[in-house]
């Protein structure tokens, strides 16, 4: 099998397997307890405008046809109308799927920078104090729990230093900018962005560190390294031009998977620093059976999922010859 043939395969794979995604959220959400009409009926309603309501966001229709019209509105990008907020809902998780993007991009790019340096660090320096208490770092931070650690850094740098904000994405009756860098780029925002990325940066680190040690381990053993080394090129040289150039490639692919993962874990962070992004609506929205915003949530964030397996799938036997197309 080519490459062509594989990518076509791997394409196809992806839309069934986005398919059963939303086929399986869709029965999951219409199986779970509770009314969500309790969530919009009003007390003062009467039996006429409560069938009404229901009638409009076609909670009346059987099943089959709620599937087809949630299907097409998947399709189209329209998610629906909130049961809560009455807004369109994508007008709603917009904003919170990019807050949330923001967030986690930062946490993994310190991540996975740190975890890479120090990783070919403690491949390079094997058998040392560093590499031993390295990895000895790692591991606690491979286990420590998110909640966890946000809490720890609120003890320490928020109500015990003071230096940072304790939670949200700025500053009570701060100004909120229109564009990208007006919203993302001020000081405000960044002093309220430091401790939640910090602690998706620290959850994350473990990976990176570990995994570029062992292939550092492996490099550094092939003769091609002790060529360099007999040529006389300077340690510098051969570390980072040799030996941690050809072992990055396991730490790339990894990192497209991660980036998946961190989405689903961005839920426990932006509930302890209060952010207001898109696991901390995904929450509300199922604890208030609002059927339309916590579908669409759960629908963009296991699509980044998919999405990044996909494109690490590929990036993978693109860049490493050795993988067979099968």
């Amino acid at each position: 099998m080519g490459l062509r043939e594989f990518v076509i395969r791997r394409v196809l794979q992806l839309i069934v397997t986005f398919w059963a995604f939303f086929t399986i959220l869709f029965v999951l959400f219409r199986m779970m307890p509770g009314d969500p009409t309790s969530m919009f009926i009003l007390d003062g309603m009467t039996p006429e405008q409560r069938e009404q309501r229901i009638a409009e966001l076609g909670l009346d229709q059987p099943l089959y046809v709620q599937y087809v019209e949630y299907a097409r509105q998947l399709l189209t990008g329209d998610f629906g109308q909130s049961f809560i907020y009455r807004d369109p809902v994508m007008d709603i998780i917009v904003v919170r799927f990019m807050n949330t993007i923001v967030l986690m991009a930062t946490a993994l790019f310190f991540a996975y920078v740190i975890g890479i340096t120090f990783g070919a660090l403690m491949g390079w320096w094997r058998d040392s104090k560093f590499e031993r208490g390295g990895i000895v770092v790692a591991l606690i931070a491979r286990s420590s729990p998110e909640f966890w650690v946000g809490i720890v850094l609120l003890s320490v740098f928020v109500y015990w230093l003071g230096w940072f904000p304790s939670s949200g994405m700025r500053t009570t009756g701060g100004e909120l900018g229109g564009g990208f860098i007006a919203r993302y780029g001020s000081v405000d925002f960044l002093r309220h962005l430091f401790l939640p990325a910090l602690t998706g940066a620290i959850v994350y680190l473990a990976t990176p560190t570990l995994l570029m040690r062992s292939t550092m381990l492996d490099v550094l053993n092939a003769d091609f390294i002790e060529i360099k080394k007999a040529e006389g090129l300077p340690e510098r040289t051969v570390l980072y031009k040799h030996a941690a150039r050809n072992s990055i490639l396991p730490v790339v692919t990894v990192a497209a998977i991660a980036t998946g993962a961190a989405m689903g874990g961005s839920v426990v962070i932006e509930t302890v620093f209060n952010w207001p992004g898109m696991g901390r609506e995904m929450v509300r929205a199922v604890n208030n059976n609002d059927y339309p915003v916590a579908m669409a949530a759960f629908f963009l964030m296991g699509s980044v999922v998919i999405i990044m397996n996909f494109v690490a799938d590929l990036a993978y036997v693109y860049l490493d010859p050795r993988v067979e197309y099968e």
